[in-house]
């Protein structure tokens, strides 16, 4: 049987977390940040956990993670 191929944009998209929740990372966060508030940078770097609608597809095209 032949292996499955990973997404390779999904594989640099998203990570899979400890309890096998499908992470996401935010926009906005990597430019032009004199102009935002030191809140909104912070909030930036957090990474926010995929809908389960969403999840479901992340969750195909990652078979081996």
């Amino acid at each position: 049987m032949p292996k499955i191929k990973t997404n390779r944009m999904a594989a640099k998209k998203f990570c899979i977390g400890g309890k096998g929740t499908v992470k996401r990372g935010t926009a906005r966060g990597n430019h032009n940040t004199g102009k935002k508030s030191a809140k909104q940078c912070r909030r930036y770097r957090k990474y926010p956990v995929v809908d389960k609608a969403n999840a479901k597809n992340i969750d195909r095209m990652l078979p081996y993670k």
